[in-house]
Parts: structure tokens; C-alpha cells; sequence
């Protein structure tokens, strides 16, 4: 098959999700002759609820040529080297767990670490905190930054933090300075031509925009992907309770951790997110267990404001995912996709991964139904991994004090994927081994996954555990830490000052 022409694309919608896109798809087919024209209307603001990353962000812009000191600063950005869990567990020495970020130095502790995860899923008292195992986990504790001394080989991977409307609007200003149409209108009706395509949006004023493919990145309303052409959005509401976010943010923190704070309340969990400017602060919870008002005066307490002090912002989420997202000559991205809640701030990392796979689609393909069935299975299959992370989250926590962690605790409604991942651990078989079995798109590594378990302490009680006996063989603790140490020391933290 012939390849097809550079097409002319128009993306509806700005934002993180719309912006990333266009510069995603002109990076592709702009230097080919292809097109890309943004439709962004000035009268609706973005939603930006989360304002942290996963390294695909750093992979992004590598692959656009914009170095660091380009953006952070216009977007108030900290480094992150992964999430601190904080609450979700009350067992005794497992109330926090760090889930890092890989490096190259995992390969000489991960399997360490697994061995005595192993050892300690069948009752053996071993070292198996998940802290002590990684890098990034020393590192971020330290506050230190992720570029190591020019002696030293092995950088972290890492992510960011940033300011979500900052960031959407940097990338605005890159991509228009680089060709891409931007125009400032409301769009009115979508214009169908058939019962799967687009013609052209109809704007405000009268204008037409026609085009060859239309990215919806309108928002929850997803209105093309959704409205016009009838989209089936699929809900996550039986998986993941969480429906509804909370939004105060607080002054800045004279010295912070390259982290982001997951830290668990009485029905949710809220983010603490160190900007260079403000800290961003935002509670994640189900109204089925808390009202609007009582969310906000927890928030306001566990971040130590009056009510009187600042106005929090509420935002309703809609969680799920659409089943197809790409139909006919429209594709689905950001909130018009889907969302699965912020926990492991996955947003921008499913958009990037939207962008790339569909161009790499197209470029295979054009419009055939071959590839794009592929690109929306594909797609299922990441969101449902992620979800079912997530999920385990949720499932596997230790808490027992209020009806939101208990129900979480019982819910059943899991997929047979994250079945099979729970049984593993339970009855002691290989992790790495049901992960690469069950999910064909693994959103999660195995030491993700061994993190997530062993991080909560999903161990025989305290009171069960035997002595290790003379025939097995622990991993050496001592030494792995002592490595970590020297690891750390080439490393210096960040004044954010």
C-alpha cells in the first residue's frame, strides 16, 4: 500500500492535551507538507487537574528538540522521580512506600529486591521494603536532583512537575512559532459527511474549517469524538470510585523533595505537587462517601488553610474511556478519550502515546480499517492496564477506619488481568512471569508491581513470620544499601530558590 499524503489536520480543543497533539502531529507531517490547525476557543478555560508527569513527558520533548531550560521556567517546573505513597497502609513500618521511577542501577538491586519479595510472601522475615531497594527512592529522599556528576554513568529516569495552563500555553507559542494555525474560535456544530466523518467544524461568525483529520480535544464533552458522532464511552465507576476533585493551592515550600505526595484521606487521597512558584495541593475523592463541602474543609485542614482564605475549585470527573477512539477520520484525545483519575498522573503520558501511535498508524495505513482497528485495541489495552493498576491501589489497601477503604478493600468488580496479578502474589508465583502473560500492552513493569504489593506490607503478620532457614538465601540488604549510598552521593539536590 502506497503511503498517504500529509494530512491536514485540525484539532479541536487547546490545552495540554490539544497543544501536545498539534506538536506531536506537526513534528510528524509538517516538514512533509502536512498541516495542522488548532481551533481553540478563548471563552473555555482548561481543566488541568493534574500537574505532574511520567517520564514519557522528557521523552516528548527530546523527540521535539526543546531542552529543559526552555520550558521549565516558563512553566514553573520541578523534577520528579516518582510518588510517595503516604496512609494508605496502617501496617506497622509500611504507613509510606516510594513507587519510583527506573534507572540503569535497578539492574543491579531489582533483583534483589524481588528475591526477598519472594522470600517474604512466604512468611520468611527478610528485608522487603520497597524504600530500600531503588535509587530514585534515595535520591528523591535527599531532595536531589536526577543529573548525576559527569563520573557518573547511570542518570535516573525521571518526570516532572509543572503548571498545567503555563505548559499548554509554551507549547501553544512553539508550535504557532513553528507553522502550526492557530485559531481562536468557538466551534458551533460539527459537520458530518457520512455517518463516521468529519467535514468541517462551523464556527463561530460563520467560519468553516474543513480538514483531512479531526482530533477531538474539546474535554469531557468530547464533541466530535462524543456528540457528533455518537462515540460509546465506557465507565470505570464500578472499578474506581473516585469521581470528583478538590483544587486549593498553597505558597511555595523553601526546600521540597523531587516527588509527588499521594497522601490518603478519609474517603480519597489528596496530591501535594512542589512547584517553584506554589505547591499545588488537590483531594481526589468519591461523592458516594463525602459531600462537596465536607472534601473542601478536609482539604483546607490537611494543608492548613482557613475557610476564609482561599476559594477551592471543584472539579467532576469522568472516568472511563471511549471504545473506540479513533472512528472513521476523527480521533479521541485527552479528556475526549478518556480519564483515569491522577494517581499515577498518567493524562499526558496516555495523549503522547495517542499522538505517536496514531501517526505511526496513519503513515502504515491511512484509513484502513486494518490499522486502525489495531491503534484501538491497542489503546484499549493501555487504559485498561492503567486502570487496573490503579485499581490495585485501591484493592490492596490496608486501612480499615472508614466505610471508602473498607468498601475498596471488598470491591470485586476487578478484571480477570488484575485477578491473575493478585492470586500470583498470593500464591506465590512469578510476577514478572503473569504480567507478561496477562497484559500484552504493560503499562506497569514487574518492579512496579512488586513495589505496589510489597509496599503495603501484603505480607503474613508480623506475628507469623519465621526466621529465614540455613537452605534459602536472602538477598544481601547491607550491601545493596551500601551501593545506593555511593549511587547517591554523585548527586546534588536542587535549590529551587
Amino acid at each position: 500500500m502506497s503511503e498517504p499524503m500529509p494530512p491536514h489536520v485540525v484539532v479541536l480543543g487547546g490545552g495540554s492535551a490539544g497543544w501536545i497533539t498539534a506538536c506531536l502531529l506537526h513534528k510528524a507531517w509538517g516538514e512533509h507538507g502536512g498541516k495542522v490547525t488548532v481551533v481553540e476557543s478563548p471563552e473555555i478555560g482548561i481543566i488541568g487537574v493534574g500537574e505532574g508527569s511520567t517520564p514519557q513527558l522528557k521523552a516528548m520533548f527530546d523527540h521535539l528538540g526543546i531542552a529543559e531550560a526552555d520550558w521549565m521556567a516558563a512553566c514553573d517546573a520541578t523534577y520528579k522521580l516518582g510518588i510517595r505513597f503516604t496512609g494508605w497502609s496502617e501496617r506497622p513500618g509500611f504507613e509510606s512506600y516510594f513507587h519510583p521511577f527506573p534507572c540503569a542501577v535497578d539492574l543491579h538491586s531489582e533483583p534483589d529486591f524481588t528475591q526477598n519479595c519472594t522470600l517474604a510472601r512466604r512468611g520468611f522475615d527478610v528485608p522487603a521494603h520497597p524504600d530500600d531497594w531503588f535509587l530514585a527512592s534515595i535520591l528523591a529522599d535527599a531532595g536531589s536532583g536526577p543529573q548525576p556528576a559527569d563520573t557518573f554513568p547511570f542518570p535516573p529516569t525521571y518526570g516532572y512537575h509543572f503548571d498545567a495552563y503555563k505548559l499548554g500555553a509554551f507549547l501553544r507559542d512553539w508550535a504557532v512559532e513553528r507553522g502550526v494555525d492557530h485559531r481562536a474560535l468557538k466551534a458551533e456544530k460539527v459537520e458530518l459527511s457520512g455517518h463516521t466523518d468529519v467535514a468541517a467544524l462551523l464556527c463561530e461568525g460563520g467560519e468553516r474549517i474543513e480538514g483531512d483529520i479531526f482530533v477531538d480535544c474539546s474535554g469531557f464533552r468530547a464533541m466530535i469524538a462524543g456528540d457528533a458522532l455518537g462515540g460509546e464511552f465506557l465507565p470505570f465507576a464500578e472499578n474506581l470510585f473516585a469521581d470528583r476533585a478538590v483544587v486549593v493551592p498553597t505558597e511555595k515550600v523553601a526546600q521540597f523533595k523531587p516527588q509527588t505526595g499521594a497522601i490518603a484521606m478519609s474517603s480519597g487521597w489528596r496530591w501535594h505537587i512542589p512547584l517553584t512558584t506554589r505547591t499545588g495541593n488537590g483531594y481526589v475523592y468519591s461523592s458516594r462517601y463525602i459531600s462537596d463541602e465536607d472534601a473542601a474543609a478536609e482539604l483546607l485542614h490537611a494543608v492548613g488553610l482557613k475557610d476564609d482564605e482561599t476559594e477551592p475549585r471543584f472539579l467532576r470527573m469522568k472516568v472511563g474511556r471511549m471504545a473506540k477512539s479513533w472512528r472513521g477520520n476523527c480521533l479521541a484525545a485527552g479528556l475526549a478519550q478518556g480519564f483515569i483519575e491522577p494517581l499515577e498522573a498518567t493524562a499526558l503520558h496516555i495523549v503522547i502515546a495517542t499522538a505517536l501511535d496514531f501517526a505511526a498508524a496513519y503513515e502504515a495505513g491511512g484509513f484502513s480499517p486494518e490499522h486502525r482497528d489495531h491503534f484501538n485495541r491497542q489503546t484499549a489495552l493501555r487504559y485498561e492496564a492503567i486502570r487496573d493498576y490503579i485499581v490495585g491501589h485501591y484493592r490492596l489497601n490496608q486501612r480499615s477506619d472508614a466505610a471508602f477503604w473498607r468498601d475498596n478493600a471488598a470491591n470485586q468488580n476487578l478484571s480477570d488481568e488484575l485477578k491473575a496479578m493478585i492470586t500470583a502474589w498470593f500464591t506465590h508465583k512469578d510476577i514478572a512471569a503473569t504480567n507478561a502473560e496477562r497484559y500484552s500492552v504493560q503499562a506497569y513493569s514487574a518492579a512496579s508491581w512488586h513495589c505496589l504489593f510489597a509496599g503495603y506490607g501484603t505480607f503474613p503478620a508480623p506475628a507469623k513470620m519465621q526466621p529465614l532457614p540455613a537452605n534459602l538465601k536472602a538477598a544481601d540488604h547491607g550491601a545493596i544499601t551500601s551501593m545506593l549510598a555511593a549511587c547517591a552521593r554523585n548527586f546534588s539536590p536542587v535549590d529551587w530558590s
